[in-house]
Formats: structure tokens, sequence, C-alpha cells
């Protein structure tokens, strides 16, 4: 098996390289300092000049493969596939707020491309945009202490039709992002239909943190650390109301989108953390 990078995966690595060297690793003392001085749970500014930089030199989005069915106008990403964004997140690892400069930055990149390939125009429009801009970031609260989620059909917060809306009742942990003071919109596995099909008992509802009955408990520490400014946090949703079209894809969908969903993401961290792991 050839191991090699193609011509397109080393011009690549070598733009990210270089950005790494010039922008980034100079700049973690900066970092770390304005985190120090500043609200922990609020994104040091340096992050966000250094976004502006990277979205100017066109290392934006980097994670969004390309895919003819739904690369349509503006919704795209920068064209790589899976093979070719792994060596990047490998060396977006080794600084630990480095991904989101390039607004390559887990939950956010999963949830992206679930409005990619999922969404609907309006839900694009309103969510994805903002998203694809950096000017947001995200959420994506599937598992839950009371079941072990990592069979998502075990998933118990419910959600209920009715009328033009849906009402959803849950608690869920270990949300990653919900600390972030950008974080605006989650995306929440649960079931609409228990009586249903096994794998299609299960939905995914786009719920904005601001909801009424939205309550976040607490942040989850890991190893004793607590992960601010994004945070993993423990989260309340008590008759939460959301309009019927904040469904994504359709009712008993949602173990699909799972699928979906977490399959590149899993890519992504692995890299990430062997960049990590060789600093």
């Amino acid at each position: 098996m050839d191991f090699e990078y193609s011509a397109k995966s080393k011009e690549w690595i070598a733009r990210v390289t270089a950005f790494m060297d010039k922008h980034v690793y100079p700049n973690v003392d900066t970092f770390e300092k304005q985190h120090a001085a500043g609200d922990r749970w609020v994104t040091p500014q340096i992050v966000h000049d250094l976004k502006e930089i990277a979205k100017k030199e066109g290392l934006w989005n980097m994670f969004m493969p390309p895919h003819k069915e739904h690369d349509k106008g503006e919704w795209k990403g920068a064209g790589l596939t899976n093979l070719e964004y792994a060596p990047l997140a490998e060396i977006m690892g080794r600084v630990s707020f480095a991904s989101e400069v390039f607004n390559c930055s887990a939950p956010d990149t999963g949830n992206m491309e679930v409005f990619h390939y999922y969404g609907t125009d309006a839900q694009k429009e309103k969510w994805l945009r903002p998203l694809m801009n950096g000017d947001i970031r995200s959420a994506f609260l599937m598992t839950e202490p009371a079941v072990g989620s990592s069979d998502a059909t075990n998933i118990e917060t419910s959600i209920k039709r009715d009328g033009d809306e849906y009402v959803i009742n849950g608690r869920k942990w270990w949300s990653s992002g919900v600390g972030d003071s950008h974080c605006k919109v989650a995306i929440v596995m649960g079931k609409s239909d228990p009586n249903a099909e096994k794998h299609k008992q299960q939905s995914q509802i786009l719920v904005p943190l601001d909801a009424p009955g939205v309550k976040v408990l607490r942040m989850l520490p890991v190893f004793g650390y607590d992960d601010a400014p994004h945070g993993h946090a423990e989260v309340l949703l008590e008759n939460v109301r959301v309009p019927a079209t904040n469904m994504l894809l359709g009712e008993g969908r949602g173990f699909e989108i799972a699928q979906g969903r977490l399959g590149p993401g899993r890519i992504h961290h692995c890299m990430r953390t062997i960049g990590s792991a060789e600093v």
C-alpha cells in the first residue's frame, strides 16, 4: 500500500504548517496570558484575530469534504477529502486552540456537515451561514447520564409534537462547547416515537441555547480540567418549545443523521490526538 501524500495534500500541509509557524506557535503565550487575565469562558481575542488572517488566506472550513449533491453555491468547504484533511487535523492538534483558528473545531465541524447534508435552505441560512463564517459556535447534545449513550438507540430525551411546535424534555451531559460564550445553537437527539422500529425512534432537532427551558446545570471536569472556554456541560431541557421547522430531515431520521455525522468526526479527533501526542 502506498502511504505517500498526494501533491495536493503536500501543498495543503505546507500551507497549514507555514501558517502555524508564522501565526499560531508564536501566539501560544499570548493566548495563555489573555485567557488567564479575562473571563475564562470567553475565547481570547487572539483567536478571533488569527481567524480573520486564516480566512483571508483561504485556510478555512477545510474539514468539509466535497459532495456533488450538496455542494451548491456557497455551501461548500475547501474541497478536501477526509483522507486529504487528516494530516491537517494532525498539525492543528499540536496547539489546543489551533483548530478554531481555521474554523475546524469540534463539535462545529460535525454540526456544519449535518446542516450541509440534511438541513433545509432556511436552516442553512439561519445557522450554517454564521457557523461557516466563524461568527458563532454550536453544540451536539446526544449523551445522557441515565443510559449508555454510546448506543444512540438508548437515548431517552423526548421530542413530542404539539401543533406547530415540538416540546423537548430530557437531561444531557458531556455536551461539549456549551460553555463557550459564542455557542448559540444545539443539535439535540431524542426520541420522537418510542414505539417505532428501533432505529427509527430517534430524531434530531435544533434548539437555540437561549430558548426558555434550556438550563446549563454545570460544567463537567475531565481529569480535573474544565476545558474552558468551551467546556463540557450538563444540560437540562424542561418543556423546551421550538418550531416544527427546527426538525432535521424528518421524524425518525435521527439515528441515520448520527451515523453520517459521527464517522468523519472520529477521524478528525484521532488525528488531532496524534498531533497533540507529538509535542
